[in-house]
């Protein structure tokens, strides 16, 4: 079972490679682990990712969705979850955002059950906190997995940490110490 679930780890990376959308290549998501040295989502490990604007960071200030939106807030907010132990929140909303993006049906249902694997099973170590009649809905839809199987738990995870965890985040030394970092070097520029 151990080996089946490597194989199909391999061939889902492979076509992700293969295949990359125009929004994964917008967000610069797709080609990354979760377990990158650094908290960027494009994985490449020499940390090319863009720094964020001192604009950009004030902007998170505003609204959740302006964080989310672009990748520089979502990889700060990732490493303020990861302090908080529940980077599974982000984790399991960015897969479902790239599963969104498939098309392919068997690359579907093998990203499927393995985002049911990773993140609902009640086994797995990077379980997410849904309500049962979410995680029934879940059930139904992995019959016949699609694009949108999780859509119902994904916007649970986004309510969730809109309300839970982005708040603590603007209180951040996270927050707080980039959102000085970029003020110094504005006012230096």
């Amino acid at each position: 079972m151990g080996s089946e679930r490597m194989e199909m780890r391999k061939r889902q990376m492979s076509v992700a490679q293969e295949t990359p959308s125009s929004t994964q290549a917008q967000h610069g998501i797709g080609n990354r682990a979760s377990n990158a040295c650094c908290f960027c989502w494009c994985c490449c490990c020499s940390c090319s990712c863009p720094t964020p604007t001192l604009e950009e960071v004030n902007a998170w200030a505003q609204s959740f969705d302006k964080l989310m939106i672009t990748p520089a807030g979502r990889n700060a907010f990732r490493e303020f979850l990861r302090t908080e132990f529940s980077e599974e929140n982000m984790l399991f909303w960015m897969a479902c955002e790239e599963l969104k993006q498939e098309s392919n049906k068997s690359v579907i249902e093998e990203k499927a059950r393995l985002i049911y694997e990773d993140y609902i099973s009640i086994l797995s170590p990077k379980e997410v906190s849904l309500d049962s009649r979410v995680r029934e809905v879940i059930n139904r839809n992995m019959l016949e997995p699609s694009q949108h199987t999780f859509d119902d738990a994904q916007l649970q995870i986004y309510t969730l940490m809109h309300r839970d965890s982005y708040p603590r985040f603007m209180n951040s030394a996270i927050y707080k110490d980039l959102l000085q970092s970029l003020s110094e070097k504005s006012i230096k520029a």
